[in-house]
């Protein structure tokens, strides 16, 4: 797991897996009794006719065919929408009760979260960002770092502030 995985993952949670409960939100049998018993794992899934069953569909299909699972794209949202970041940053810093500045600092930001926030991991988390620019050169790259970072999560589901992506 790289970096940016790990910044994600403590900012989001598992919201991501939220969007798949482990136990089914409804379930429909099959009217006739017999065959395997079809769950919805989302309010918004069509139930599913179970499959190898030929003449028996499961309510609410048109055919014997599965219907096709919605496509999920990897996103961090949850079923009550975008993680707000800055929401969730600064819980992270009240909860260290010290002050840190993760708005304008990735040294902050990543502290915030548990982090360590060395030399050698940022220019790791510089690397999987693209930073193009000299590693050596801490202050450019931190301003780097901390913008880039904010646009990927706000790319991958996040709710950022638009002043923080400017």
């Amino acid at each position: 797991m790289g970096i940016f995985d790990k910044i994600k993952d403590a900012i989001f949670g598992h919201h991501d897996k939220a969007a798949a409960p482990a136990s089914p939100t409804g379930t429909t049998i099959n009217p006739t009794g017999t065959g395997p018993v079809v769950a919805s794992t989302a309010p918004s899934a069509t139930p599913v006719a179970p499959t190898g069953t030929a003449g028996t569909a499961t309510a609410g299909t048109t055919s014997g065919t599965p219907a096709a699972a919605p496509s999920q794209a990897p996103s961090a949202t949850s079923a009550s929408g975008p993680v707000d970041v800055a929401a969730m940053l600064d819980k992270a810093v009240a909860a260290k009760g010290q002050k840190l500045d993760w708005r304008h600092s990735i040294v902050d930001l990543m502290k915030a979260l548990g982090m360590e926030a060395s030399l050698s991991e940022r220019k790791e988390l510089a690397q999987e960002l693209h930073y193009t620019g000299d590693a050596n050169d801490s202050g450019k790259m931190n301003m780097f770092l901390h913008k880039a970072l904010l646009q990927k999560l706000s790319e991958n589901g996040g709710k950022v502030p638009a002043e923080l992506l400017d």
